[in-house]
């Protein structure tokens, strides 16, 4: 059985399968953003942010965080900034009275897998956030 640090683990491997399925939809939706897309303009318009530049901006702040988020190294602060990126997405549907599981919730699904892609791949997150035992806290005095 391998140790759950190396890059072989099943962790590792999940969590990077969690994280690509959240890259690949991001980038897409970036990509749709950038193209500034009909179905993207309706619906980005049905929210209260109207028009095609507006649409690329969002795009290309989505892109450049998912690129920071898919990079190891800025991984951390790729997912920090999604997270806002996503909440302001939560908080533009909650306004406008969109349903609350299928819309209003949809950025926390993705926030979810997000966090959870890294926190499965990364060994240093899982050991910030797991919760220590007595004698792991003893241990580390």
């Amino acid at each position: 059985m391998s140790d759950n640090s190396t890059p072989r683990s099943l962790e590792y491997r999940l969590g990077w399968g969690l994280s690509a399925l959240a890259i690949a939809f991001l980038l897409l939706d970036a990509t749709m953003k950038l193209l500034a897309l009909p179905v993207v303009l309706q619906a980005s318009a049905a929210i209260g942010f109207e028009g095609a530049p507006m649409a690329r901006t969002l795009g290309v702040i989505l892109l450049l965080c998912t690129i920071l988020y898919a990079l190891p190294h800025t991984a951390f602060l790729g997912v920090v900034l999604l997270t806002a990126f996503l909440g302001g997405s939560v908080a533009a549907k909650l306004r406008v009275g969109a349903p609350l599981f299928t819309n209003v919730l949809f950025g926390v699904y993705v926030g979810v897998i997000l966090w959870g892609g890294l926190y499965l791949r990364d060994p240093m997150l899982r050991a910030l956030l797991l919760p220590r035992t007595r004698e792991t806290a003893a241990g580390r005095r």
